[in-house]
């Protein structure tokens, strides 16, 4: 970014500024900018300070107190913009201009051959030229500049939408503020990158904390990703982020820009513009022989490296075969994540402790002696179920190898027997219930014992849980200990009570201030409005998902009409079994299951399809149905069907004369020859049907 010639003279103009105090203009006020900025470029991306602390902080506060004096002059390019500005009770959720889509993962060399193969005969070539680059543990974000300027910065969130995080990213100084990108004929850029802490920092900010007593944060990524959600931008700053620029997703620029043509150069134009990059790191390689030595090297390297990586990404290179290969809902095709070896520990088996789930479920939980695996440190790993136990010749007091799959879920790979000493005794499941005391039962059929007394506390706490859950009906500030304290109080024992609690005795539990109460009162209300589809998922029935939920409540009018219905009617919806079928019935059959749904229709919790009464009669697709199928590009399947629902359409269960509109990603199947056949529905290709939606 900078040449020698430019980096003497920015150097010298910083000695002249700590001499001379304050800018006297608004030329030299500019120029202090310019020189903080390269100091800040030094420091945090070329790792090689230009300035002492105790300097760079002199020119900060230069540059502050001329603000002070002179706030016309303020533009968002200074470095003062990056101080917090108060805090933030929530943050608003930001569309991204383009889809933040996952990667695909592979694992060994025959993985990446396959993907090799697949992209190749996808665009009909010999040969493709690959770009490899680390794959960091960190947090993903989305930075979008306007005009030169950070107009703002978005978590991944669910890949559509993220969390507006900009003035926390502010915090991080390793992104610029501002950019040259009108200078090359872009007006906007969106750029996908990660948010990672120096393995050193992390280290010693986790020193810090035991000297002060606190609990160390258990990971850098861990500690990356909840350091951007923080509310207080100020406490940002001093986690001391560091942000890497690895991809532009989208671009809008004059015609006559001359833009890079692979992804290489795009990351080294970023470079150029002052964006910490991977370039260093980052290999082009022209066969898929090569990629597979570069992985396996770094992977062998990994830990010389100043962040945590968990693997390497493999791009296609040149950018018009990008756009050819597309992307799926789920992830593009010219890329994929080659996924480094588990890291593996061993520990010893302490004891097990048998835990309730909501439906009953007996899991066996192993506490081990704490081990660190690949930067978290692990105490507690799910023995799932009694075959398990047996099928690993699992005794307490044996010592274990462990392993985290894919670096998140830790597991028992097996014990290892001749270190045993003869002191370990069996693993003995209970035959009753660890809370309840009720006989427990092993269904047919399944590996998993289950305390079938639905009054259990421990059933009863966990079905609270998952019915206040995010995905479920959302309450916020209702968490996991929230229920749990006010369940062993014994002012929240059911699912209906949440409707009903006594708020002048919570009022006065530590806890639980003025303004916690009345957030969850709120939340509180606001869930009995939840679409229906929500409240069947937070029901807890056997083998219903977020999914099946849908196809449910898209089916009724409202949740009493599932009092009649039988298998056989289940089993005709969409994507729904004999087994989920047989569920939904004994559920809904149950007398206990409708009390509590007439419960809570007591206490005013909506149960009926508000989609289907409410449709817009003069929506775009008022009165006419769509279905779905094959992978959409441009975005994910539940988002195009909400839109469709929100202009007054519906969504229909499967294909046959009733059905208008049959849309048509990639890869589509029987769905598609059978419309055909029938020859009353329209068919409409993804482009189509988003022009339908204009």
């Amino acid at each position: 970014m900078y040449s020698q010639e430019q980096e003497k003279y920015y150097f010298d103009q910083a000695k002249q500024f700590l001499a001379n105090d304050v800018p006297e203009d608004e030329a030299s006020y500019e120029l202090l900018k310019k020189v903080i900025k390269y100091a800040d470029w030094k420091y945090y991306v070329q790792s090689n300070p230009l300035l002492a602390d105790v300097e760079y902080d002199i020119l900060f506060k230069q540059l502050h107190r001329f603000e002070q004096t002179h706030p016309q002059c303020i533009k968002n390019d200074s470095p003062t913009q990056r101080v917090a500005m108060g805090l933030s009770e929530r943050f608003p959720s930001v569309a991204h201009l383009v889809p933040m889509l996952s990667l695909e993962n592979t694992y060994n060399e025959q993985d990446i051959l396959d993907w090799d193969k697949k992209c190749r005969e996808s665009i009909q070539v010999n040969a493709i030229t690959y770009c490899i680059e680390p794959k960091y543990d960190g947090a993903s974000i989305s930075l979008v500049y306007q005009n030169n300027i950070l107009d703002r910065g978005i978590t991944r969130g669910d890949g559509v939408k993220g969390e507006e995080i900009t003035n926390n990213v502010k915090q991080i100084r390793s992104i610029p503020l501002s950019a040259s990108f009108i200078e090359k004929g872009i007006e906007q850029i969106e750029i996908r990158g990660e948010v990672v802490i120096h393995k050193a920092i992390f280290d010693a900010y986790n020193q810090q904390r035991a000297e002060e007593g606190l609990a160390p944060l258990a990971n850098p990524r861990n500690a990356a990703s909840g350091t951007l959600r923080m509310l207080d931008a100020q406490e940002v700053a001093k986690r001391k982020l560091t942000a890497i620029a690895y991809h532009v997703s989208n671009i809008t620029a004059s015609p006559a820009a001359a833009l890079p043509r692979t992804h290489y150069d795009m990351v080294r134009f970023l470079a150029q513009e002052g964006f910490p990059t991977p370039i260093q790191e980052m290999r082009v390689c022209t066969t898929i022989q090569e990629v597979i030595a570069t992985c396996n090297k770094f992977e062998q390297e990994r830990d010389q490296l100043p962040f945590e990586i968990d693997g390497m990404v493999i791009k296609v290179n040149d950018l018009w075969q990008q756009e050819q290969l597309g992307m799926t809902s789920h992830h593009p095709r010219w890329a994929v994540a080659f996924k480094f070896k588990a890291r593996q520990a061993t520990s010893k088996l302490l004891k097990v402790e048998f835990q309730v789930g909501r439906t009953g479920s007996i899991t066996p939980v192993a506490k081990i002696e704490p081990v660190p695996i690949g930067g978290v440190v692990v105490s507690s790993v799910s023995l799932f179920n009694e075959e398990v136990v047996a099928e690993k010749d699992l005794m307490i007091g044996d010592y274990v190898l462990l392993e985290r799959a894919g670096d998140v879920i830790p597991y028992i790979v097996k014990s290892i027997p001749e270190l045993r000493s003869g002191e370990e005794t069996p693993i003995l499941f209970p035959k009753q219930c660890p809370v309840c005391k009720s006989d427990l039962e092993k269904p047919l059929e399944e590996a998993v014992w289950r305390c079938v007394n639905v009054a259990c506390e421990a059933q009863v706490v966990e079905r609270i849980i998952h019915f206040a859950s995010k995905d479920a009906m959302d309450i916020r500030n209702l968490g996991v200990s929230n229920i749990q304290k006010l369940f062993d109080l014994g002012i929240l024992k059911s699912i209906p009570a949440i409707y009903d609690l006594d708020w002048s005795r919570i009022s006065s539990l530590e806890g639980f201030g003025a303004k916690s109460v009345s957030n969850l009162q709120q939340a509180i209300e606001q869930s009995k409005t939840q679409e229906l589809n929500r409240l069947l998922f937070g029901l807890g029935i056997r083998y219903v998902g977020e999914t099946t939920a849908k196809i449910l409540a898209n089916a009724i009018d409202t949740i009493q009409d599932l009092y009649t219905w039988t298998e056989e009617q289940l089993c005709s919806l969409e994507d729904i079994g004999p087994k989920v079928a047989a569920s939904v019935a004994h559920f809904f059959q149950h007398p206990e299951n409708r009390t509590l749904i007439e419960q809570l229709i007591e206490k005013g919790v909506s149960v009926d399809n508000k989609r289907k009464s409410t449709a817009l009669i003069e929506g775009v697709f008022s009165g006419k149905s769509f279905l779905f199928t094959g992978t959409l590009t441009a975005f994910k399947r539940s988002y195009a069907e909400q839109m469709v629902e929100e202009k007054g359409g519906t969504i229909a269960n499967s294909v046959n004369s009733k059905l208008d509109f049959l849309v048509v990603g990639t890869d589509a199947g029987s769905k598609l020859e059978k419309a055909k056949k029938l020859n009353t529905i329209t068919i409409l290709n993804e482009q189509e049907f988003i022009e339908m939606l204009h």
